[in-house]
């Protein structure tokens, strides 16, 4: 994921008016609404905020790592393994990014 922010935040203005910052935004809620299911759940995930273009790398790494930590945190108590909610993390980013960076 910090590989996928880096070139975000690395982007030229024009790649991400094109489509990349609203893929990455994309990735960042979806990312942001798994975390909050598994630290919070029953209760309704708050929404990313949609900051701008320049920000999106940094949403996606820090929603990344909220990810991260709430596996971590959870992980005797989720009802997936972690290693498989992490691991469709992994491919929804291989994917923001193939879409973003084309």
């Amino acid at each position: 994921m910090e590989r996928f922010a880096d070139r975000l935040r690395a982007a030229p203005q024009s790649r991400l008016q094109q489509g990349a910052a609203a893929a990455a935004l994309d990735l960042a809620r979806e990312l942001s609404v798994r975390a909050q299911r598994i630290e919070t759940p029953g209760q309704e995930p708050k929404e990313v905020p949609d900051a701008g273009i320049f920000v999106v790398g940094d949403q996606v790494a820090v929603t990344g790592l909220d990810l991260a930590e709430a596996l971590r945190a959870a992980a005797p108590d989720s009802a997936k393994a972690p290693s498989e909610v992490l691991d469709e993390a992994v491919r929804l980013v291989e994917r923001a990014e193939v879409r973003a960076m084309r």
